[in-house]
């Protein structure tokens, strides 16, 4: 834990219910237009995939920085969520102090458009274009039963992220919420080869979990969350994203949230991996696709 890690959450009453909260935790900046709106933010290094920033949490992060602005400058619009993100990765920013500035596009009683730069050392890193509209927070009129051997909890044998497992000194992100991955289908983790395709289970902290606006935020973090499927067919390495699109259907339930990632296509320099993100109630929550590079081993 960093000094600044351990500052933060002494500022938070000495209490690590909340961890994801403080990614959201945005603080208006002045701005040199009216506008573009600009905002602090802080992520610890709890929020890293080996040493830079886990791409779902920085997606995450300009989600509450746009929302900030819209509701800031269309108070009338305060009902609606980024139910799409397209993101770029221009780097691959650092655990600490980031900005966002923020821009909006349109705004329309159902559909408005927002873009948002988060920006390290004076350099915009990740540029996320938004698309706000309202929940569809009815119940479906359909839905594919994708989920239906997948337990709504971890069961006993599901593996953790603790120092004895495999990801454990790489996915700092499970010290910030309760995480488990499906044995049966992370075959590298036995150490053999597999279809593309992972499962897992993760659940906000309590405090996190109990404000609404950060469960949503966390849902969001959650379509990135999967190892890359391609560590099933023996390929490790860093797998930079080129490009997130991630869709937000609904607030989830309280409870664990079920995840399955699955690619159709891995080539010799990229692959595609989609994932879903189904809450307690089995009603799907978040949807994800990225294209990502190959470890340049692996070419």
């Amino acid at each position: 834990m960093t000094e600044a890690t351990a500052q933060a959450r002494t500022a938070a009453g000495g209490s690590d219910t909340a961890p994801f909260g403080r990614v959201c935790a945005v603080t208006e900046l002045p701005s040199d237009t009216a506008d573009i709106g600009r905002y602090r933010g802080f992520i610890e290094d709890t929020w890293t995939i080996g040493p830079k920033l886990h791409g779902g949490t920085m997606v995450a992060g300009s989600a509450a920085a746009a929302t900030r602005w819209l509701r800031r400058t269309a108070p009338a619009l305060e009902g609606m969520f980024p139910i799409a993100a397209s993101t770029d990765f221009l780097g691959a920013p650092d655990p600490g102090e980031v900005e966002y500035a923020v821009h909006i596009r349109k705004t329309g009683r159902q559909i408005s458009l927002v873009e948002a730069d988060l920006v390290q050392h004076g350099r915009a890193l990740v540029h996320t274009t938004f698309t706000f509209g309202h929940l569809d927070d009815t119940p479906p009129a359909y839905a594919a039963d994708t989920f239906a051997d997948m337990p709504v909890a971890p069961p006993a044998d599901a593996l953790g992220y603790g120092a004895e497992a495999p990801m454990g000194d790489i996915v700092h992100v499970a010290h910030g919420a309760s995480m488990r991955m499906d044995g049966e289908w992370a075959r590298f983790a036995a150490g053999e080869q597999g279809a593309p395709r992972l499962r897992l289970w993760i659940r906000p902290r309590p405090g996190d979990e109990q404000d609404d606006d950060v469960a949503i935020y966390f849902a969001l973090m959650a379509g990135d969350i999967s190892p890359p499927v391609t560590m099933n067919r023996g390929v490790f390495g860093w797998a930079p994203t080129v490009q997130l699109t991630t869709y937000l259907r609904r607030r989830p339930a309280p409870g664990w949230l079920r995840v399955v990632a699955t690619s159709t296509q891995i080539g010799k320099r990229m692959f595609d991996e989609d994932q879903v993100v189904i809450d307690a109630t089995g009603t799907v929550v978040v949807q994800s696709r990225q294209l990502a590079l190959l470890p340049q081993s692996s070419w």
